[in-house]
This record gives C-alpha cells, structure tokens and sequence, in this order.
C-alpha cells in the first residue's frame, strides 16, 4: 500500500508546484495588464481573470489538499517521525503559509486591487522554488547530508536565484 498512497502524493505535489508557479507568472500578467490602453486591459484582465480562477481552484488547491491529507497517510503508514521528516513537515508547513499568502494575493486580484507591481511578484514567485529545492533535497538525500550542509547549500542556492532574478531583471529593463 506504501509505495501506491506514495505515488500519488508525488503525484499531486507536481501538481500543486505547478500550480504555484503558474498562478504567480499569470498574477504577474494581470498585473502588467493594468498598464495597457483600457480596451486591452479590460479584454486582458477578463481573459487573466477566469484562467487564474479555473488554475487556482480547479488544480492548484485540490491539488495541495490531496498532497497533505496524502502525505498524512504516509507518515501514519510509516508509524515514525524521524528527524529529516519533521524538518520536511516543517518545511511543508512553510510551503502552506506562501499558498495562503498567494491566495490573499488571488482574492485581492479578484477585486481588482493590485498591491505589489510585477518585480515584486516575480521575487514572490521564486519562493516556492526555495521550497521545492529544500523539500525534495530533504527527501532524496537525507541520509547523505547533515544539517549546516543542507541550510548552508539552501542559502547558497538562494543567493544564486536572487542573483539571477536581479540580473533578468536588468536584462529585462534594457
């Protein structure tokens, strides 16, 4: 049973990243949308609008609840917490937190209020890879590596994704 109940949850958790890192880059179009000619803008944020919607409450939430009620399972089929799943849950529920932070933003698009501009949105949207990094290096490679490693290669990567955002950016501005 083990191996099926795990299979599905990756299942759905490919599912929920991937409905985190849509949702943002089309919250960052709608948001673009606003500084068009109000013919274009009002056909964009239409358009915007119902896929948002259909992503967010079609995928991207059944798609996170199904991977923790899963992930539950998992940890009650295993019958022990060790040390690396209780840093994952915990990472979990970070990942859950930026989810509902992303629905705040979701439900204020909805109402037509646009509180961070698109270079905001786009650091945003990097989180969520942090957090997909972090959990599936945790997963695979646990038994491997000890924790100042694990937080050290995180903050690394961070860097490197910052640094990389700031120079699309640049790129992006010329």
């Amino acid at each position: 049973m083990y191996p099926y109940v795990k299979a599905v949850h990756v299942i759905f958790i490919v599912t929920w990243f991937a409905g985190l890192f849509y949702v943002v880059r089309l919250f960052i179009y709608n948001r673009e949308a606003q500084d068009k000619p109000e013919t274009e803008r009002i056909i964009l944020q239409n358009q915007f609008s119902i896929m948002i919607k259909r992503l967010w409450l079609g995928i991207t939430w059944p798609s996170c609840v199904l991977t923790l009620i899963l992930g539950t399972w998992l940890t009650v089929l295993l019958g022990k917490i060790p040390g690396w799943l209780a840093i994952k849950i915990f990472l979990v529920f970070g990942l859950l937190l930026y989810h509902l932070s992303l629905h705040i933003i979701y439900r204020q698009q909805r109402k037509g209020l646009f509180k961070f501009t698109s270079s905001q949105l786009r650091i945003w949207n990097e989180v969520a890879t942090l957090f997909l990094v972090a959990i599936v290096l945790l997963v695979v490679a646990h038994s491997q590596m000890t924790f100042p490693w694990f937080i050290g290669g995180l903050l690394i990567f961070a860097v490197v994704l910052s640094l990389a955002t700031w120079i699309y950016k640049k790129l992006r501005g010329k």
